[in-house]
């Protein structure tokens, strides 16, 4: 088995059939930029909840939460693949169920998904903020809403940056799920190689087609960690700040 990995002719045949291995590269880089939009835009929206004075927002967020978090993505995905289209038919009125496409069924999928993540990651960047921002930004005129948007979020989003980075590489890597329902990602194309031809560099190629993914976000959430922990440098303020004193 282990020689057959070595086989030339193998890669050569591997190689040949790159066009299918790229095509799923391209569909899962598309599922991955709106699963994370969706995502993002969701995740915020609850994490903002959770934080408000409502119960019934609380409640909304955290019944949410526990939901998709408690309960499988896999099992999630077949749901949207079996039950999306007659769902759709009941609410649109339509004479028969209306099909859902697999980039859909991914990116929504995902989107919902990674949101209950992203929902908690931007709850704590919040709670992080002192609370007399608010109570600050409200005496000086600004809406509850107001105060969310241009002063306790931009703040937030400096602190959460590195774990919103961990969860855009879990949502990469979770896109493979898309597999189970014939979705045309990279992973279903490998799958579909290695079925017809029994080669395992079908697999191989498709890991390294997910590293080329994943391994700049690691970079990145690496990089952002170690900004986080410095401490920021005071800006100069010309005939304010005192100047550094010049070596003899």
């Amino acid at each position: 088995m282990l020689e057959g990995l070595f086989d030339s002719r193998r890669w050569q045949l591997t190689f040949a059939d790159m066009g299918s291995f790229i095509e799923g590269f391209t569909f899962t880089l598309q599922v991955v930029v709106v699963g994370l939009i969706i995502s993002l835009v969701l995740g915020t929206v609850l994490g903002v909840f959770s934080t408000t004075r409502s119960r019934i927002l609380r409640g909304i967020s955290r019944v949410y939460v526990e939901f998709f978090q408690n309960t499988p993505l896999p099992v999630q995905v077949f749901f949207y693949y079996m039950a999306g289209p007659r769902l759709l038919q009941t609410v649109l009125g339509t004479p028969s169920p209306v099909r859902l496409s697999a980039f859909a069924i991914g990116a929504v999928g995902v989107g919902l998904y990674h949101a209950a993540y992203v929902s908690e990651v931007i709850r704590t960047g919040i709670e992080s903020v002192p609370r007399g921002q608010m109570e600050a930004a409200q005496s000086q005129g600004f809406t509850r809403p107001q105060a969310y948007l241009y002063i306790i979020l931009p703040q937030t989003f400096k602190v959460i940056l590195p774990p919103l980075c961990n969860q855009a590489l879990n949502l990469v890597k979770n896109t493979s799920v898309l597999a189970l329902i014939a979705g045309g990602d990279l992973m279903y194309n490998a799958d579909n190689f290695v079925s017809t031809y029994g080669y395992l560099q079908g697999y191989i190629l498709a890991c390294v087609l997910y590293f080329v993914i994943c391994f700049p976000l690691a970079l990145l959430v690496q990089w952002l960690e170690k900004r986080s922990k410095q401490k920021p440098r005071a800006k100069a303020i010309p005939g304010i700040t005192p100047e550094p004193a010049k070596e003899a």
